[in-house]
């Protein structure tokens, strides 16, 4: 093996991970300057173990191919019976432009035979130059990545500095190791070892000027070798920059026709030997053949491997070979390219558009037309440069804004601020017309604002809609009142504004059954169209064709007006439909609106199990804010839990996320957390106190509609801490909203606590004869206050029914303080009681998910489909899981997880 100087940590730490020794991923980046030796690790690794190897590599040219660099890599892993269908499933993305490449479904595949063949041998893949991958191999790479972890598969990837580098690495999660230059005594060594003729004076040179560089030493030397200290660059030219010129000045000595093959090679964004010689014969008007590459092989530039595919034996001899062409002949070679590659219209049109030197609207439409295709199948920031350069060959001045507007949306969609910030303020000095400037003005507001803008300006965005509709695009309007709705919710406005914003939408020229429609209204007017939303939401909820997004906008509709029951159903539908589809954004959104409407149900275990893969969504798709609602859905899950301190801080985390940016109803559902757990916990006046700031509109936390999900808790707490007096002056302000169905079994509830006891019975039997049936938490609280009441009248057998029931209800939920309160209750009450300790709660949110998958019969492959993950490491989790229940097997998963669940009963 080569000795490599000076980089014994570097090698260590690689070792540790090759051996999976102590390291907390499978996975790291090396990251550094060109040149210092990032490459020469990478095959240090490949060669320092026995592990099955794949390699790809990043190549600036391939870009704009969508999947091709994971294709290099993926085709050298072995396929086995168990995984030809998912190695099919990314051969075949590439380059492919149907809805039905989701980006999600390949990386997954990615995972599924990697960890397949990992199971075999184990598996190493290196990807040099990472930074120039395209987009969609990039990000199926990443989602692999976050998921390698019992697996023994090693993923390791290096990245020249740069912005681009930057941008993939900033919230990636993915592990780094900084290589700095040599120190040096090693980077003298190094030299010494390989240019041991060279002069002192010239050593001394090369070493100062190299900075430990060890590409720059080795190059930098053979500069000065050959051309003496006149050979080399000035020292203030930056390094990369110098080398650029030594390997230029190689690639100057070459003959004619080798020079223009390696120029094509340069620009081609592919590496086949034909294409470049058959492009570079268009070029240089008389054939080329491939034996004309001999020189530049035997000078080291680039090799051929046996499959006919030229590699450069470093990324600045290409950027050396481009950097140091002019633009005319760059245009010549991207024609030339274009006209051999009849067969791949993909490839062949981003060629035709490097090779264009002015506007060409025809150009533009069909490159407008690919970036429309590589987003559909989720290759945003390909889809991002094609309506760039699109724009910029308009003929058409509202179609080049146009394409820049819808470029910043896709940048947006990519969680790419920077390019968004940048085509915006692009923008700020064009004509545009009346649509474009509404459409500027309201990506600005979304996309530019950093704080919490609340209802200030609504307005303007209402008379932005406005425009859009009389300029005839409805869509859009419409589309954009959902964002508005949204923000409404969470921003308090006055009745004023929203009036003017239902006004708004009810202009539009939409079937009034529209679910984006249906959603704004629930959203913007809950206690005025509240009647509507419910009766609309009924008739749409049997549809059988409806899309997923809409099933998502009618779950938060349904929420909005109380109809947890319907909100329950349909998020569910929308997470299934969403996790079938591989869209993981939105996937995101609808988790954290099925973990919410849980956690309002004391559904306890779905609320946890929802909310944490909500929130590794949500930050794995650059969505921050989705995942504090997520975090805060889970804290009260763990109040309800009897987790006190978890619920805690995810309340106090909260918070410091949404006081600083303004975002002050929203804290509405901290104080859910903070009271929910002082409630669990029995201390009932500071249950009281937390979560009557939601009902005061003189306090920070006030939210006028959130109250109705709070009032069942603050109820309970009134009657802990005698404040029943205050609760019915809550009740009756309330009660001419009780056609929501979640006031009106909170209402009912209140109304047995408040009876007087010649009229208590009757007002419990009222409230338990309810349909209760979406209910659950609420029927247990009821059936728990009624036979607690019957105790107190020293009905002993009559009450032990009820709080019975409320014991087993209780903890089926997972709500442990509850049934323990209860099951105090009943052996209060004469009857013997036990309780076993509850394994489930052993079990990570994760695993809870998985065993409950597990325990309906889906097989490994089919719970790592739903959850992203490898069928190998589903199995993991269960072998992980089996003991913490006490079982062996899978046959008696469904049966322990029946008892966890039933451990309530008597």
């Amino acid at each position: 093996m080569v000795k490599i100087f000076g980089r014994e940590p570097e090698q260590a730490r690689l070792t540790a991970l090759l051996q999976h020794t102590g390291t907390p991923s499978n996975v790291l980046v090396l990251r550094g300057e060109a040149g210092v030796g990032k490459s020469t690790l990478l095959d240090w690794a490949a060669a320092a173990g026995d592990a099955g190897l794949s390699r790809s590599t990043g190549v600036q040219a391939e870009f704009t191919i969508a999947y091709a660099g994971l294709h290099r890599l993926v085709a050298q892993v072995p396929v086995l019976e168990s995984t030809a269908a998912a190695h099919r499933t990314v051969l075949d993305a590439v380059g492919a432009d149907g809805p039905e490449v989701r980006p999600a479904k390949v990386a997954l595949a990615v995972l599924e035979l990697l960890t397949a063949a990992a199971a075999e041998r184990p598996l190493l893949l290196t990807v040099d130059d990472a930074q120039w991958l395209d987009g969609p191999s990039w990000s199926a790479l990443a989602f692999v990545a976050r998921r390698l972890q019992d697996d023994p598969v090693v993923l390791l990837m290096a990245m020249r500095d740069g912005e681009e580098a930057t941008s993939r690495l900033d919230g990636s999660g993915l592990a780094e190791l900084r290589i700095e230059p040599l120190p040096e005594a090693e980077a003298a060594g190094l030299l010494d070892a390989r240019s041991p003729g060279l002069r002192a004076d010239l050593g001394s040179r090369v070493l100062g000027e190299a900075g430990g560089n060890p590409l720059g030493l080795v190059e930098l030397a053979a500069v000065a070798g050959r051309y003496g200290p006149n050979g080399l660059l000035p020292a203030w030219l930056p390094l990369p920059h110098r080398l650029e010129r030594a390997f230029a000045q190689a690639v100057a000595e070459l003959p004619g026709t080798v020079r223009t093959l390696l120029l094509v090679a340069a620009v081609n964004d592919g590496a086949g030997v034909d294409e470049v010689v058959a492009a570079a014969t268009r070029l240089q008007g008389f054939p080329a053949t491939a034996d004309d590459l001999f020189p530049a092989t035997a000078a080291g530039l680039i090799e051929v491997d046996g499959t006919l595919l030229i590699r450069f034996r470093h990324p600045l001899v290409r950027s050396a070979l481009r950097q140091g062409t002019g633009v005319a002949r760059l245009r010549a070679v991207h024609a030339a390219l274009a006209e051999v590659l009849t067969g791949d219209q993909e490839r062949r049109i981003w060629h035709r558009a490097e090779a264009a030197s002015g506007p060409d609207e025809q150009l533009a439409a069909e490159l407008t037309t690919a970036a429309n295709a590589a987003r559909r199948r989720g290759a945003i920031a390909l889809a991002v440069t094609a309506l760039e350069r699109a724009a910029q060959l308009s003929e058409n001045r509202h179609e080049r804004s146009s394409r820049v507007l819808w470029a910043a949306v896709a940048a947006h969609e990519a969680g790419d601020g920077a390019t968004v910030v940048r085509l915006l303020h692009s923008l700020e000095n064009q004509p545009l017309s009346g649509i474009e400037q509404a459409r500027l003005a309201w990506l600005r507001e979304i996309f530019l604002t950093v704080g919490w803008t609340g209802a200030s300006r609504m307005p303007a965005f209402v008379e932005i809609i406005e425009r859009m509709r009389k300029d005839g695009e409805t869509e859009l309007a419409l589309d954009s009142l959902v964002n508005v709705s949204l923000r409404c919710w969470w921003s308090n406005p006055d009745r004023a504004t929203r009036d003017l914003i239902v006004a708004a939408a009810e202009r539009l020229p939409v079937d009034p059954l529209d679910p984006r429609l249906v959603s704004v209204l629930a959203l913007v007017a809950p206690l005025e169209r509240g009647r509507l939303v419910l009766d609309q939401i009924d008739r749409l909820a049997g549809e059988l064709t409806t899309l997923a997004e809409d099933l998502e906008l009618l779950a938060v509709g349904a929420s909005a007006v109380g109809a947890l029951g319907q909100a329950t159903v349909l998020s569910a539908a929308a997470v299934s439909a969403l996790r079938s589809q591989g869209r993981l954004g939105t996937l995101a959104e609808a988790l954290v609106e099925q973990a919410t409407v849980a956690a309002q149900l004391g559904n306890v275990r779905l609320a946890i199990t929802a909310a944490s893969e909500a929130r590794s969504l949500a930050l794995e798709t650059g969505q921050p804010r989705w995942a504090v609602v997520a975090d805060l859905a889970r804290g009260q899950a763990e109040a309800l839990r009897g987790n006190g301190p978890i619920a805690r801080e995810l309340a106090d985390t909260g918070e410091r996320a949404l006081l600083p940016i303004g975002a002050h109803p929203m804290l509405a559902l901290v104080q859910l957390v903070r009271g929910v757990d002082a409630l669990a916990d029995g201390r009932y006046d500071e249950a009281y106190t937390h979560l009557h700031r939601i009902f005061d509109p003189a306090e920070v936390p006030y939210h006028p509609y959130v109250q109705f999900w709070a009032i069942g808790h603050l109820a309970e707490a009134a009657a802990g801490c005698g404040r029943l007096d205050d609760l019915s002056d809550l009740a009756d302000e309330l009660a001419p909203w009780a056609y929501f169905p979640v006031l009106g079994v909170a209402l009912r509830y209140c109304t047995a606590l408040l009876a007087p006891d010649d009229q208590a019975e009757a007002c419990f039997q009222q409230a338990l004869h309810a349909d209760l049936s979406a209910w659950q938490f609420e029927r247990a609280r009821i059936e728990y206050a009624y036979g607690v009441w019957l105790r107190r009248q020293r009905r002993n057998v009559d009450s032990r029914h009820h709080l019975r029931a409320a014991t087993a209800t209780f903890a089926a939920l997972g709500a442990r303080p509850w049934s323990e309160r209860a099951r105090a209750e009943l052996r209060a009450a004469g009857e013997r009681v036990h309780r076993g300790p509850d394994a489930l709660d052993e079990l990570t949110p994760q695993e809870l998910q998985i065993a409950e998958l597990a325990a309906t019969g889906l097989s490994n492959r089919d719970i790592g489909e739903r959850l992203f993950l490898s069928p190998r490491t589903i199995s993991t989790h269960l072998y992980r899981i089996f003991p913490k229940l006490g079982i062996r097997s899978r046959a008696e998963l469904s049966r322990s997880l029946q008892q966890s669940f039933t451990s309530g009963d008597v």
